[in-house]
């Protein structure tokens, strides 16, 4: 949902025009009560005159100034009051009183200042009310009309003039201030609907770059292996076609199985994607959980279909075969991990004997892993590369992706990452992966505490505190012991 300029503003060509005839409006109005009464307070001012021996023009001049003043009963609601009270003495200004209360009642001015106003007309109208009923009385010779007819009569003439104009007025000036509430109160849920639309784009756009993310460093992982040893490979058979045909042959049959694997693999990754995406197109109408059903649904074929450890054995295997040396010492237990633990570890493995066909070639490579209480550890180290080694093999290209892709997968489980050269000239890639299963049973607890933590800190969970990742790693999914069953592909 997007709110445009125009309504945010409250500024629209409509509102604009609306508000220009709702003055309009207001200002004829005030003319024509200004006029009105203008012309009542004329010829009560002439009565008056004649009442009091006060010259005709003075009091018709009096009249008019006096009646004028409800032109600015908008503006100065409490003058106009007292103007009427003012003026009830000489019996002018009916009209003048029941707007001027009407619009005193129904401004913003405080409750008291109104009651206390109101009070003040409702007292001077009730005086001259018994004056002017007690001289009725008298003139008309009624004889005794009792002695509660005078103060009945004129109690109800000033409550009558008095009260009906100031309970309207507070009628509407209560129900004036509830649709300006309810107006306010629109315009800030339509304000927060709106920064809620912004806020759930950010986060689709931020779960579509982690997917993408996540997509690019599985193609990196699955192409950079198999096609570097596909090189490898095939600079031994360029180097060992005319001298031995047989070691040729073979040879050329293990770039063909690399390259079949490859496409394998690329073909299983495209179709989770082709998947995701026709799920994502499906759930059009609510971009947010496509977008979040897709990378899930991507994440878990990836995680289910995925290598493991176990794999690592065949994966030293292949290397050897390309004629590195490779130590494989494992300590431990054997047992089965989280698919996202083992996927994880795998791949570490993988781009770390990659870089050494990529950067090392002809060095001796020891790979350990070590099956620890609530941890797997997994650490690969080559010495010194072979300075008499094949260039043909040491000329493989490199994005410089590896271990930023290794320390991401670490990462996003939580785990530690350490890599760099050593003394003796060569390179050590080191990670621990904590067993995911281990810690199901606190899972819901640990979940509870970091959405607290979030909501108080005002960031979510998931963030990565030393700044090495621009974007939040997407939540894992917590496996539970049963789901751990041989999942392990073909690595």
């Amino acid at each position: 949902m997007t709110i445009t300029g125009a309504h945010q503003e409250g500024t629209g060509p409509t509102t604009r025009t609306w508000l220009w005839w709702g003055r309009r409006r207001s200002v004829a109005l005030d003319v024509g009560l200004g006029l009105v009464s203008a012309f009542e307070c004329a010829l009560e001012g002439v009565r008056f005159a004649e009442k009091t021996a006060f010259p005709i023009p003075l009091g018709v001049l009096f009249g008019l100034i006096a009646g004028s003043t409800l032109l600015i009963r908008r503006r100065w609601p409490i003058a106009v009051v007292l103007v009427s009270i003012a003026i009830t003495p000489a019996e002018m200004g009916f009209l003048l009183t029941v707007v001027g209360l009407y619009t005193l009642a129904a401004s913003d001015v405080p409750r008291r200042i109104v009651a206390t106003l109101a009070g003040m007309s409702l007292v001077a109208t009730l005086i001259v009310s018994l004056v002017r009923v007690r001289q009725d009385v008298h003139s008309q010779e009624l004889g005794d009309p009792g002695v509660w007819y005078v103060p009945a009569m004129a109690g109800f003439m000033a409550v009558g003039l008095t009260m009906p104009p100031v309970l309207f007025g507070l009628y509407i000036g209560a129900r004036r201030r509830l649709m300006e509430s309810l107006r306010e109160r629109a315009d800030s849920l339509e304000q927060e609907l709106s920064l809620l639309a912004d806020r759930a784009e950010q986060r689709a756009q931020w779960a579509r770059t982690e997917e993408r993310t996540r997509i690019a460093r599985e193609m990196h992982d699955v192409v950079a292996h198999r096609v570097s040893l596909m090189v490898v490979h095939a600079a031994a058979l360029q180097a060992v076609a005319l001298k031995d045909p047989a070691k040729a042959v073979k040879n050329a049959a293990l770039v063909g199985d690399m390259g079949r694997q490859a496409l394998t693999e690329l073909r299983e990754m495209l179709g989770v994607l082709r998947a995701s995406d026709g799920e994502q197109h499906r759930s059009a109408a609510v971009p947010l959980a496509a977008v979040g059903a897709a990378a899930a649904a991507a994440a878990a074929a990836a995680a289910e279909d995925g290598p493991c450890i176990a794999d690592v054995e065949d994966l030293v295997g292949q290397s050897r075969q390309a004629g590195m040396v490779v130590e494989l010492a494992v300590q431990g237990e054997a047992r089965e991990y989280a698919p996202e633990v083992e996927q994880t570890a795998y791949r570490v493995i993988q781009e770390a004997l990659t870089n050494v066909h990529k950067h090392a070639a002809g060095a001796k490579v020891r790979v350990r892993i070590a099956h620890r209480d609530a941890e797997v550890a997994m650490q690969v180290e080559n010495g010194a590369p072979d300075t008499g080694s094949d260039p043909a093999v040491a000329g493989l290209p490199s994005g410089g992706n590896g271990l930023v892709g290794m320390r991401e997968r670490v990462h996003a489980l939580g785990g530690v990452f350490v890599s760099g050269p050593t003394d003796a000239g060569g390179f050590r890639v080191s990670a621990v992966l904590a067993d995911r299963s281990a810690a199901e049973p606190a899972a819901e607890l640990v979940a509870e505490s970091a959405a607290e933590s979030a909501a108080e800190s005002g960031t979510r969970p998931g963030a990565e505190p030393d700044g090495e990742s621009g974007a939040e790693p997407a939540p894992e999914p917590v496996a539970k012991p049963g789901d751990h069953g041989p999942r392990c592909g073909s690595g």
